[in-house]
């Protein structure tokens, strides 16, 4: 079995994290929202032991691919009200590690993954950590822009026939419309990406503080 490369580990913006602590990341995180280095880092150092885990429980590469990258939502989503430290003794009640083992296992138990001729997730094309912050910035799209950018990327529908479903649900969009529709959709979505994130994906350079 191959554990996939990440080539974000080598970003200077995340190997200047990688002497923090798994405690020290987590609070940065919380602290930050409109940041997304420490979930980055947070994924480049548990993604081996993680990616092992599901690729054992998985039918194929390419549901273990969409399997991790869902895993790996549930764990962002989790990470923001995530408290290590017991509350009595104020000492470490479990560590990152073991928390990510037990989310690994509860979502290898619980998520239902389709069979491969349904998943259009590339694990190549798109890593988790970008994947958790397009689908965030989506999720902040007006809902017809966001139906639309989902019909071109994820199904890679036509012009016509997006303009054609559109119209079968009542939308008053041409085909000549749609291209304008996803160009807005597109400059929304990475207007509201966070900017470090645009800058280890998308090689942006950061503006000076």
């Amino acid at each position: 079995m191959q554990i996939p490369h990440f080539p974000e580990a080598n970003h200077p913006l995340v190997k200047s994290l990688f002497h923090h602590s798994d405690h020290e990341l987590l609070t940065l995180f919380q602290q930050n929202p409109d940041a997304g280095k420490y979930f980055t880092v947070i994924f480049c150092r548990y993604s081996p032991i993680v990616y092992t885990l599901i690729r054992h429980s998985a039918r194929s590469p390419v549901q273990a691919d969409y399997l991790f990258a869902l895993t790996w939502r549930h764990i962002y989503y989790e990470l923001g009200g995530l408290n290590l430290t017991d509350s009595e003794s104020g000492k470490e009640a479990l560590t990152m590690q073991n928390w990510l083992i037990n989310m690994t296992a509860f979502c290898i138990n619980e998520i239902k993954v389709p069979p491969t001729e349904a998943i259009h997730y590339s694990l190549q094309a798109t890593s988790p950590p970008l994947w958790c912050y397009v689908q965030q910035a989506l999720d902040q799209l007006p809902p017809v822009l966001r139906l639309i950018v989902l019909m071109a990327q994820t199904f890679h529908w036509s012009e016509t026939r997006i303009a054609a479903y559109l119209q079968a649900e009542g939308e008053a969009i041409a085909p000549s419309e749609v291209a304008n529709f996803l160009q807005e959709g597109y400059r929304m979505v990475e207007d509201k990406l966070p900017t470090d994130i645009r800058a280890i994906y998308f090689e942006e350079d950061l503006a000076p503080l």
